[in-house]
């Protein structure tokens, strides 16, 4: 039977209504129509035949006055209220069906039903671009640091990686798009006074095409040792002008807003440019960054949906081995599993185990591994059965792959890492417990970074 009521013993709740108007709409194209399902910020679906080339079928002829109503009664509150309509009665059909964010329903990859999510925050966990050559030819690695919860050591690690990189030759640029809690800034600058500006100022003023001329990058007080490497940074704040309020809250509250031909997303890719293109203007070698590390906000908001999706080759994620870890990362590969995005981003992911208990290290890594192999499970294929994973072309890793993104790369628990004040603490990576905690961690992100197919070759 089509449309089957909802359940009987209550309402259909938000999470029931979506694979419950994808297996209608569905049952729809079973008789021979093509389907947009439609959900609007609300979470309500309107499903829209594409009747633009060919008829619908004889079965479907009475298309909303029969099965609209089956199609209310099945969703519940979560059927628009023509939750069935023609795209010939529409008046801008193609921008709907044309749009390049309805993806096929990825459940059933084989069929004639799309999927198109409009939501308030967090849309762009589902696009994902990858950032282009420059013109030479050349291109710089961005690498994202990104935790679904705060105070696992994220920021510190970016400082540690980057003094690390620019050590071995690099020009790095650590820009800070942590707006809401920024701390990175001070930590790469090693006492250099930071620019006037910040990355919270190219996202206000680029709204207002008024970004022109903002000092927003400043070259690190720490020098690297040996070779050409270089270490700069943009913070998410400035210093600000003297006797003018930075008044960065009220910043705060307008970087988010969509203006027309200025989005959010689109202003933090050019915000990142911007501030590569400005290593080069500033800089005495006139070089760009070969190495961007981006120091993304925690939890589920857009900066980090623009940061891994969007702006980055690599995206390092960090957790411990806890179920809020767990069920975080899950519901965020649920996410692009759903937006048909993950094989587009899955292969650039890499854990890396946070505050690993020196004690216990290996039955800790060994558990941590475990949880992340049956997390990343929903992204990785399935493998056929007699099959073998290289002969069918899937993407199927093993438990033990250490190549994998499940793989943990461990920074190890360091009590005089916390509340050490790097800011104030000169030639703190050369303590021992600084050494020790990174000890696997950096040589394997460097190689993750610098082995990249897509990476520039190594420093210049």
């Amino acid at each position: 039977m089509i449309f089957a009521p909802g359940p009987a013993d209550g309402p259909v709740r938000f999470a029931e209504a979506r694979p419950r108007a994808l297996d209608l709409a569905h049952e729809l194209a079973d008789i021979g129509v093509d389907i947009l399902v439609v959900r609007d910020v609300l979470g309500r679906f309107t499903f829209v035949v594409d009747d633009r080339t060919r008829p619908v079928p004889p079965a479907l002829e009475n298309l909303e006055t029969d099965h609209g109503p089956r199609l209310t009664r099945a969703l519940g509150a979560y059927a628009a209220d023509r939750p069935l309509v023609r795209a010939s009665g529409l008046f801008s059909a193609d921008g709907l069906l044309d749009s390049e964010r309805a993806v096929p329903d990825s459940q059933r990859p084989a069929g004639r039903v799309r999927v198109l999510d409009n939501t308030v925050v967090g849309e762009d966990w589902a696009h994902v671009s990858t950032p282009a050559p420059e013109s030479d030819g050349s291109r710089t690695h961005r690498t994202a640091l990104y935790g679904f919860k705060g105070g696992v050591g994220r920021s510190t690690a970016t400082a540690v990686l980057a003094r690390h990189l620019a050590d071995q030759g690099h020009l790095v640029l650590v820009v800070d798009l942590d707006l809401e809690s920024p701390g990175v800034g001070p930590l790469v600058a090693a006492g250099a006074d930071l620019p006037s500006h910040g990355v919270i100022d190219q996202l206000v003023e680029s709204a207002v095409d008024n970004a022109e001329g903002l000092e927003h990058v400043v070259r690190s007080g720490y020098t690297p040792r040996g070779g050409r490497g270089e270490l700069w940074v943009a913070p998410a704040r400035g210093r600000g002008t003297p006797g003018v309020p930075y008044a960065y809250v009220d910043k705060l509250n307008r970087a988010y807003a969509d203006v027309p031909g200025a989005d959010f997303a689109d202003r933090l890719e050019r915000a990142v440019r911007a501030c590569e293109e400005a290593v080069a203007r500033d800089g005495d070698s006139g070089r760009r960054p070969d190495v961007v590390l981006l120091d993304s906000r925690a939890g589920i908001h857009d900066i980090a949906a623009v940061t891994i999706s969007r702006l980055c080759d690599l995206a390092l994620l960090f957790g411990t081995d806890n179920t809020q870890t767990w069920e975080g990362y899950g519901s965020l590969f649920e996410a692009w599993l759903a937006s048909g995005q993950a094989r587009a981003i899955r292969e650039k992911l890499r854990m890396v185990a946070a505050m690993v208990p020196d004690s216990s290290q290996d039955a800790y890594l060994q558990s941590f591994r475990e949880h992340a192999w049956e997390c990343f499970a929903q992204l990785y294929d399935d493998v056929p059965a007699g099959a073998d994973e290289l002969d069918s072309g899937t993407f199927s890793p093993s438990l033990e792959d250490d190549a994998a993104p499940h793989y943990p790369v461990p920074i190890l628990f360091e009590p005089g890492l916390v509340g050490l004040d790097l800011a104030a603490a000169p030639g703190w990576q050369d303590r021992a417990y600084v050494q020790a905690a990174y000890q696997e961690f950096l040589p394997t992100a460097t190689l993750l970074i610098t082995a990249d197919p897509q990476s520039s070759e190594g420093p210049r």
